[in-house]
């Protein structure tokens, strides 16, 4: 008995665990520079957005538009520091800047800077009651298409994004059901990867402890993490450039991964 109740809960552990689809990271068409990431969770009815873009100016993410849309209506998230927040959900409203909703949606997670390329975490609900914004129901929602403009010089004044050279396009992306191996601490990503110094490590699982090595297993340091968080940011500027070893700890697992410091 003991035996077929184990069975029983690992099978419904996984069910539990494959209730994640995603698109992987997709790269927008005309080598516009942003890329976007999105992950649908059944089980906290939340859907994870990674994008990336230029740091240096404003840029935004239209959610279910192909190219030929004509900017005339569509879901969009634009960042600028020219506003507060940096982050704001919109609609498109033809050539104008596009309109910002009564009801902002995205909540900003994580924003690192690396070189000349800026990585948002964002999450929203899956389905919400704004009319505006493009709807995520997990059994339905198998595909995705999407387009990104970035300000075709460095400006955060939002404005004209300037031509059709600005604008990049994915379309009929298929979402892919997470297995069980997605959701090991093996499955981690670490970005900006080069960077300064400055990295955010991005699990499907939970963190306990991130331990810093040099390359030949000098530590560097120690990071204890606060709740179990799934997205830890951690800095190791003003060490020397070169390869670092980071170990990823949790109650049951422990994971290597490698950083390189420019």
């Amino acid at each position: 008995m003991k035996k077929i109740t184990l069975f029983f809960t690992t099978i419904f552990s996984i069910a539990v665990f494959a209730q994640q689809k995603s698109t992987g990271t997709i790269s927008l068409s005309n080598n516009v520079p942003i890329t976007a990431n999105f992950t649908l969770n059944n089980t906290t009815s939340q859907v994870t957005l990674v994008l990336t873009g230029p740091s240096d100016r404003w840029f935004g993410l239209g959610i279910g538009i192909v190219s030929g849309f004509g900017m005339d209506n569509g879901d969009v998230v634009v960042f600028t520091t020219a506003t507060t927040p940096n982050l704001t959900d919109r609609n498109f409203i033809g050539t104008q800047a596009p309109a910002q909703d009564a009801m902002q949606s995205w909540t900003t997670v994580s924003n690192t800077v690396s070189g000349n390329v800026r990585t948002l975490i964002l999450t929203r609900a899956l389905t919400n009651s704004d009319t505006n914004d493009f709807q995520f129901p997990y059994a339905t929602t198998n595909s995705i298409s999407f387009g990104g403009v970035r300000a075709s010089s460095a400006t955060m004044n939002l404005g004209s994004h300037g031509g059709s050279a600005s604008a990049g396009y994915a379309v009929n992306v298929p979402f892919t059901t997470l297995g069980v191996e997605d959701f090991s601490l093996n499955a981690s990503k670490v970005f900006p990867n080069p960077s300064k110094g400055d990295f955010t490590i991005q699990t499907k699982t939970f963190l306990n402890k991130v331990n810093i090595y040099t390359q030949t297993g000098v530590f560097v340091k120690s990071i204890e993490v606060e709740n179990n968080a799934e997205n830890v940011d951690f800095n190791i500027t003003g060490l020397q450039t070169g390869i670092y070893l980071v170990e990823l700890v949790n109650d049951s697992q422990k994971s290597w991964k490698k950083v390189i410091v420019n």
